[in-house]
């Protein structure tokens, strides 16, 4: 068995703030025995003033929270994924963008999140991703002490084909961190987390945000974690704070030769019209 952490967080307006919870939940990871951690998207920033966000808003090279991160992870010696930063990119944009960092504070992987979040919600709700950020161009997997490592981030989650591309690039984990409205939450978290699981014959780690932010959005929290058969392991609730669970590592060849869906995938053919 290998122990994992996750970090379910109320992320503020205050980068030094938000880096301070992050360097403490390595600390406590590391000190609750766990090989890695795993943080919510936008883990650094959460405002929706755009002024306000622009006035602290880095690039990767300067951003305070990836470098407090980094040193910390070396520090304690824990593998962590950061599961998402607003940074600055050189045309003005913003980049939503992971990093996989290893125990001796290296970055081994960036992701940047491919589906921006343009929706008009029934609550009135709107939001609009693509006015302020750029999507990524690709799909990204990388060698972790818990197997290979598939990158998302939130609304990723409901674009099966990212997970099937993941999954073939020898993903046996899936990481979704994930910054989820307390109504998508409420509607679709735990039926698309356990579904990206089963399809995938993988591990999926979603790290979330959860209550009510100074900015005054609110967002789902139950960070989770989902074994390959779509058992959950672990359901943090709406209670900020670090979670663990026990994953056994062998269950991915274990499920994957009882019901072997990577095997009997078959490339769709265009669609006939009958």
């Amino acid at each position: 068995m290998t122990r994992l952490a996750l970090l379910q967080m109320t992320s503020g307006v205050d980068p030094a703030a938000n880096a301070r919870l992050v360097t403490d939940a390595i600390a406590e990871a590391a000190a609750g025995g766990a090989t890695m951690l795993f943080t919510p998207e936008m883990t650094g920033l959460v405002d929706r003033d755009r002024a306000r966000a622009a006035a602290v808003l880095r690039s990767e090279a300067d951003d305070l929270v990836l470098a407090a991160a980094r040193d910390a992870a070396a520090t304690h010696g824990i593998w962590l994924h950061l599961g998402s930063l607003a940074l600055k990119l050189p045309d003005g944009k913003l980049a939503n963008r992971g990093f996989v960092i290893d125990a001796a504070g290296a970055i081994r992987a960036r992701y940047d999140k491919l589906h921006l979040f343009d929706v008009d919600l029934p609550t009135g709700e709107s939001w609009r991703e693509s006015a302020s950020y750029t999507a990524g161009e690709g799909a990204v997997v990388v060698d972790t002490p818990l197997g290979t490592l598939g990158l998302s981030i939130c609304y990723d989650l409901r674009f099966a084909a990212l997970y099937a591309a993941l999954s073939a690039g020898g993903a046996t984990i899936l990481s979704i961190p994930a910054a989820f409205t307390q109504p998508t939450g409420a509607a679709h978290w735990h039926l698309l987390q356990r579904a990206r699981a089963v399809e995938s014959a993988a591990f999926v780690v979603a790290a979330a945000q959860t209550g009510t932010h100074e900015d005054g959005r609110a967002t789902y929290g139950h960070s989770l974690v989902v074994d390959p058969w779509g058992e959950v392991l672990l359901d943090m609730g709406t209670d900020p704070g670090v979670g663990f669970a026990e994953i056994d590592l062998a269950r991915v060849a274990d499920v994957r030769a009882r019901v072997p869906v990577l095997d009997h995938r078959r490339a769709i053919p265009d669609v006939a019209r009958a």
